[in-house]
Order: C-alpha cells, then structure tokens, then sequence
C-alpha cells in the first residue's frame, strides 16, 4: 500500500475543490454526483444524520439557501493505495469566529472519485469570545 501518492492525491484535491466549489454555489445537482449513490452513503451534520443517497440529496434540496459561506482554513489529504482517501478540513464561517470540521471518506469509482461517509461539525463556542468576525 502507498500513502499518498503525489498523482492520487492530486486526483482527490481537485475532487474536493469541486466540491468545496458545489457547497459554495449550492449546486445541489454536482453535490449529489460527488456522493456515492446507494444506501451506504451516510453524512453526519451538524444537526442532522442522513443514511444513504436518497436522504442526503433530500436534505440539500430542502435546505432553504445552501450551506453557510465558509472560508477553508486548512486541509489535509491522505490517501491509502490508489483508490481511498480521507479529506480532513477546518473552516470557518461567514460573520462568526466559531470553528468547523469536515471529513470525509473518498472512495475511486468507474465514475470518478465519490464520498462515501462524510461527517461535519462545530467546535464549541465559548460565550466570551464569540463575536461575529469582522
């Protein structure tokens, strides 16, 4: 097994900025493809906790304007062979100094690289700090 590959790990870097991309003009559609298609698909929010592709895609559609603006802190990319990865992100959103966190588990497909578990959250915030972010 070879971790990280330089070709590979390019390959999920530019499948990650697609999706980073697709989050950002909520591009519902785009989302959905970058998902793995069948019940085993889960992604935990931040409120939330879908099982399969079906839920998944209903929760972006009925989510009133997309996800919050987020601005990418950092990212770490890891691959194991050539046909898994793990994207590990911190963000932080728009008008608050609060911190994110997403993983998620990529997997190669005939159809391209495709998330297969996702989970999202939010670090605590402390009430002494908490402002919106100018």
């Amino acid at each position: 097994m070879e971790l990280n590959s330089p070709v590979v790990v390019e390959q999920v870097r530019q499948s990650s900025d697609r999706y980073e991309t697709a989050l950002a003009d909520n591009d519902t559609r785009t989302l959905d493809t970058l998902f793995w298609g069948g019940p085993e698909a889960v992604r935990y929010g931040i409120g939330e906790n879908l099982y399969g592709a079906q839920d998944i895609a209903a929760f972006r559609l009925a989510r009133t304007g997309g996800s919050p603006q987020r601005r990418i802190l950092r990212r770490v990319i890891v691959t194991t062979g050539t046909d898994n990865a793990v994207v590990s992100l911190e963000f932080q959103r728009q008008n608050t100094t609060r911190i994110g966190r997403q993983m998620q588990t990529w997997i190669r497909t005939h159809d391209g690289w495709k998330i297969l578990a996702a989970h999202v959250s939010l670090m605590a915030a402390h009430p002494e700090t908490e402002q919106p972010a100018l």
